[in-house]
């Protein structure tokens, strides 16, 4: 649809703060969006922790910018709010690697195993499985489960291989994969270590085994965040999603981040293009028109909230841990 002559001259910032009120909406940025976007969001963090201050918030409305399954999962967890994503097309490699009538057909094959589910994964997924797991819970979720059952983890082979030689755990992967943190080049990645000698590297555990083995530290999107926080040194490379150094910068403007480079030698190729289709003006109409619309059919979400659960209830203290801060929006 081409709507720019319909926003043309409007003052979208304003616009959407007007509409925050008028609907009673929060606004909730994963890290890996536009700066301009992350600067106006009630909340900036990780998806399920986002999810879980909207439901912690008396809004009527949800608008997530982020991707398709996290505004799934904020209406798997606040049934009775409206949720709106700018774009319905922000979808994910993960969640599209997954289809679940395919998923449904490997468990069959395999019935003896359990699923833990990546979070990256469609509701209907998330219906099919034992227990969901984020990037920062999933090594506590394994240690309590007996070493003897059999586990399928999905959809992402890297997370799984990450898990399953950190742990020892014998895991049957589903062969997904993220596109971003694919891209990576393990070449380009130790050029830029040589050009800048001592520099630490923080990795995002659904990059390849490749460039994992030259991380000074694997973690979740807050996680890396948090270790750049607390580093001694002046410059970090980071292999994620290269927004989330908007973050970084930020809090932390007198030391560099770099974002670790595709096979081409520079980050553009890992801007994740879902993410990217979330703007400023299909937040406004989304606010506006109160659509796209989430809708989950009822038997269908708690099915998949029965997994969160699980989730939540093994490693309710490993998950959601916070974001960066509430981000203050003022209209004056």
């Amino acid at each position: 649809m081409d709507q720019p002559t319909s926003l043309a001259g409007l003052d979208l910032r304003a616009e959407i703060d007007r509409l925050r009120k008028e609907r009673n909406a929060v606004i909730l940025a994963h890290y890996y969006q536009k700066p301009e976007i992350q600067d106006l969001a009630d909340f900036v963090g990780d998806s399920l922790d986002l999810s879980r201050k909207a439901q912690a918030t008396d809004a009527d409305v949800i608008a997530f910018c982020g991707v398709r399954f996290m505004a799934e999962t904020a209406k798997i967890l606040s049934p009775h709010k409206t949720v709106v994503l700018p774009d319905m097309d922000a979808g994910c490699s993960l969640e599209d690697s997954c289809p679940p009538e395919q998923f449904a057909a490997f468990r069959a094959q395999h019935p003896d195993a359990i699923a833990l589910t990546y979070i990256n994964c469609s509701a209907a997924v998330k219906a099919l499985s034992d227990v969901i797991v984020t990037s920062s819970s999933a090594e506590t979720i394994l240690a309590k489960i007996p070493a003897h059952q059999k586990i399928i983890f999905g959809p992402d082979r890297n997370l799984g291989g990450y898990l399953a030689r950190k742990t020892g755990r014998d895991l049957i992967l589903w062969p997904g994969v993220c596109i971003v943190h694919e891209a990576f080049s393990e070449t380009e990645l130790l050029k830029l270590k040589a050009e800048h000698p001592g520099a630490p590297v923080a990795a995002h555990p659904e990059c390849p085994a490749v460039i994992l083995d030259h991380a000074d530290y694997v973690g979740s999107t807050r996680g890396i965040l948090d270790y750049a926080m607390a580093m001694p040194g002046e410059t970090l490379i980071v292999a994620t999603e290269p927004h989330i150094i908007h973050q970084m910068e930020k809090a932390l403007p007198g030391k560099t981040f770099i974002g670790a480079p595709g096979a081409d030698g520079n980050c553009n190729c890992n801007i994740c293009p879902y993410m990217a289709l979330n703007t400023m003006e299909k937040l406004y109409l989304a606010l506006r028109d109160l659509t796209p619309r989430i809708e989950i059919e009822e038997g269908l979400r708690l099915r998949a909230k029965k997994s969160l659960d699980a989730m939540l209830s093994m490693a309710g203290a490993t998950v959601g841990q916070g974001d960066l801060s509430k981000v203050k929006v003022t209209g004056d």
